[in-house]
């Protein structure tokens, strides 16, 4: 790509068309299935970032956050201390990721709640804003995230950079400049600023630092509307432009499909939500594993192998053959598939521990499962063939890229993973209150009970 990606149909000034429809969207202009989305996306991702309170890379990160004396203006979830909005934006953004248990979307290729979230949230309890500020601005941000991951493509991804972390970034920075009430030139400026710093590498997963590419995003994005707000200057076109952000990150770009429905279909009602507690590659095969065996009820002595059929990109993500640790079984299709066959719970965080995947017993079936990469297999698309030492075959398929039609099941299901994340931390008083919280967010007048129970 020599020149600044070009389009016969469409304005391809794509950063300030993005900049000026988030700035200018307000509550009202929310659909009704665009609030729930984003209830369901906050209710989730405070439930997270509750479990992920007392992971080693979070506490690691609050010691260097009071170490530096800031604050206090946000709460550290799960902690209960504040400090400042910027350091709060860091700790809950890697928090919320450290156990892999977030919400993905499609067309940013990522997960898009964790990068935005703790940024609407701190600045919402340093500003005393209201529960419709707080539900606007966080889809003004993934709004932005997600059309920004279709305008750089696949390809961006199948590099090796983590969009959670590129691209959220820019998620972060507009939502941070919607709370800020800066205007379409100050928010593509703080895009500018938040490109030049927008950064994370896939080969880091299974490490702390997957988690901290999340919190990274979030804090960087902050600091660059916090900038732009000052009048720090960049450049208002780092989408497109020459040697910009599209040029030096990805192989091609989709101006059309970026904008494709803007202002009419919002990207928070296309968020996936995770039931397994481990990378969203490895849920199609964990869900078609669980059909098969909900079928078949085959025992896993009698297993003789198992396939399983994925695009080759899964490979890059989740394709960690012989994992050693728990963090590393959940970027583990092989792992993941062999838990559902042996009808482990795949919902609960303590599954994916480093005994489980060292066990003798599931180190031999894994042992058994061949991944088997297909070319033009469909992404978030498995398909899971058991064949049986009496030479009998088993076979599911599952697609787990497909939205819930039905909200108020998802309302349901996720109450029952929030329930699970939260009451070990916050107890279930508070537990029950957050969820009671969440539900009506949009007529609370600030956050200030929210953030009391996430302690």
């Amino acid at each position: 790509m020599s020149q600044a990606p070009q389009s016969n149909e469409f304005d391809p000034n794509i950063t300030r068309t993005i900049a000026d429809y988030c700035m200018g969207l307000k509550y009202e202009d929310l659909s009704e299935e665009a609030v729930e989305a984003a209830k369901h996306c906050l209710l989730d991702w405070v439930g997270v970032t509750l479990a992920g309170a007392s992971e080693p890379l979070t506490q690691i990160l609050i010691e260097q956050a009071m170490s530096d004396e800031a604050g206090p203006h946000a709460t550290i979830v799960g902690d209960g201390r504040k400090t400042s909005a910027n350091l709060a934006a860091v700790i809950n953004g890697s928090a919320s990721h450290a156990l892999d248990y977030d919400d993905v979307q499609r067309r940013l290729h990522g997960h898009p709640t964790v990068p935005v979230a703790p940024v609407v949230l701190a600045l919402a309890e340093k500003g005393d804003k209201s529960g419709k500020d707080v539900l606007t601005a966080f889809v003004a941000g993934l709004e932005a995230e997600c059309r920004i991951g279709t305008y750089v493509g696949d390809s961006h991804y199948d590099k090796g950079w983590h969009s959670t972390a590129t691209v959220g970034t820019f998620g972060a920075a507009v939502a941070a400049a919607h709370m800020m009430g800066l205007d379409g030139e100050k928010c593509a400026l703080a895009m500018g600023i938040a490109g030049t710093q927008a950064a994370g590498l896939k080969s880091m997963f299974g490490t702390m630092c997957k988690p901290l590419h999340a919190g990274k995003a979030a804090q960087n994005g902050l600091f660059a509307a916090e900038l732009a707000s000052r009048g720090f200057t960049s450049r208002p076109d780092v989408l497109e432009r020459h040697q910009g952000f599209a040029y030096t990150q990805s192989e091609t770009s989709d101006i059309p499909g970026a904008l494709d429905g803007l202002g009419e279909h919002f990207e928070v009602r296309d968020v996936l939500f995770k039931y397994h507690a481990a990378c969203y590659g490895t849920h199609a095969s964990i869900e078609s594993a669980l059909k098969l065996q909900e079928k078949a009820k085959v025992p896993v002595d009698e297993i003789e192998r198992v396939e399983v059929v994925v695009e080759p990109g899964s490979m890059n993500v989740c394709g960690i053959p012989n994992p050693l640790t728990g963090l590393e079984g959940k970027f583990s299709l092989r792992f993941c598939t062999a838990l559902a066959l042996a009808g482990r719970d795949t919902a609960r965080i303590d599954t994916y521990s480093d005994e489980n995947v060292r066990s003798a017993d599931m180190v031999d079936l894994f042992q058994k499962v061949e991944i088997m990469p297909k070319e033009g297999m469909p992404r978030m698309v498995a398909d899971v063939i058991v064949h049986t030492k009496d030479g009998v075959v088993h076979r599911e398929t599952h697609n787990a890229g497909v939205p819930a039609a039905d909200l108020d099941a998802q309302w349901g299901r996720l109450v029952a993973k929030f329930e699970g994340c939260a009451e070990p931390v916050v107890g279930a008083e508070k537990t029950a209150g957050l969820i009671n919280a969440m539900r009506n967010l949009e007529d609370a007048p600030n956050t200030a009970e929210i953030m009391s129970f996430c302690s």
